[in-house]
C-alpha cells in the first residue's frame, strides 16, 4: 500500500510526463498551490532548462520555484500559457472541483483561466460523486465578511471564518460547511454575485480539462 504522499508523488510524476511535450524555450507553465502542487514544482525544477518561466498562483509557490532556479513572471506579461497544473480538495467525474483549502483560490482561478489546458493532480481520495463534503472556501473583502456569511446561511451553508489567515490579496476566507451542491455551475455563479465575495472555490464554470488521480488499486488513471 502506498501512502497518501506517495500517491500524490505518482500523480505529480504523471503530470510531468504529460507536460514535457508541451515545453519549449519560450513556454510558460502555470503552477498551483498546495502539497501536491509542491511535488509537481519539485519535478518541474528538474526540467528547468526545458522551458522559459513559470507563473505561480501564490507567493508560497513562487518562492519554491525561485529557490529551484525557475524564473517566475507576472501573469500580466503572459499572452499564452499552454498548461496549468494544480491539485484539488474535491473533484467529480465532470472535472468540477472545490479548491482553496490553502487559501489561494482567487489566484488559482485567475491563472487557470489563462492556460490552454488545466491538469488537476490528486490522490484518488479526492474523487467524489457529489461536491460539498469539503467546506467551500470563499475569499471575501473583510468589511463584507458578516453580510456574505448571512447570504451563505440563506443558501443553506454554515460559514466559519478561517481565523488567523489572510490571503495573498489581503482578504479573509470563509469556509462554508454543509452546502448541498447539486448544480455546481449555478451555485458558483450565485455566490460570485454576492457583494463582497472576491472569489469562491468552486471550479465548475471552467473545470479541469484532465484529472490524473493516483490510487493503490488502479495506479494513476486519467479522466478527460
Amino acid at each position: 500500500m502506498f501512502s497518501q504522499q506517495e500517491l500524490k508523488q505518482q500523480a505529480a510524476d504523471a503530470a510531468m510526463a504529460l507536460v514535457l511535450p508541451m515545453l519549449d524555450s519560450q513556454a510558460i507553465v502555470g503552477v498551483g498551490t498546495g502539497s501536491t502542487a509542491d511535488l509537481f514544482i519539485d519535478s518541474l525544477i528538474r526540467h528547468a532548462d526545458r522551458f522559459y518561466a513559470a507563473v505561480a498562483s501564490s507567493e508560497r509557490s513562487a518562492q519554491r520555484l525561485i529557490a529551484g532556479g525557475i524564473r517566475v513572471v507576472d501573469l500580466n506579461a503572459v499572452t499564452f500559457m499552454p498548461v496549468y497544473v494544480d491539485g484539488a480538495d474535491e473533484i467529480n467525474l465532470q472535472l468540477e472541483m472545490i479548491k482553496g483549502g490553502g487559501g489561494a483560490l482567487t489566484r488559482e482561478k485567475i491563472v487557470a483561466s489563462v492556460a490552454e489546458k488545466f491538469i488537476c493532480i490528486a490522490d484518488g481520495s479526492k474523487l467524489v460523486n457529489q461536491l460539498g463534503s469539503f467546506p467551500l472556501p470563499l475569499e471575501v473583502i473583510p468589511m463584507a465578511r458578516e453580510s456574505v456569511a448571512r447570504a451563505l446561511i440563506a443558501l443553506g451553508g454554515r460559514p466559519i471564518p478561517r481565523t488567523g489567515f489572510v490571503t495573498d490579496n489581503g482578504n479573509e476566507i470563509l469556509d462554508i460547511h454543509e452546502l448541498t451542491i447539486v448544480d455546481a455551475k449555478a451555485l458558483e455563479t450565485a455566490i460570485n454575485n454576492i457583494p463582497g465575495v472576491v472569489c469562491n472555490g468552486l471550479f465548475a464554470l471552467k473545470a479541469a480539462d484532465v484529472a490524473l488521480l493516483a490510487t493503490n488499486d488502479k495506479g494513476v488513471y486519467r479522466i478527460g
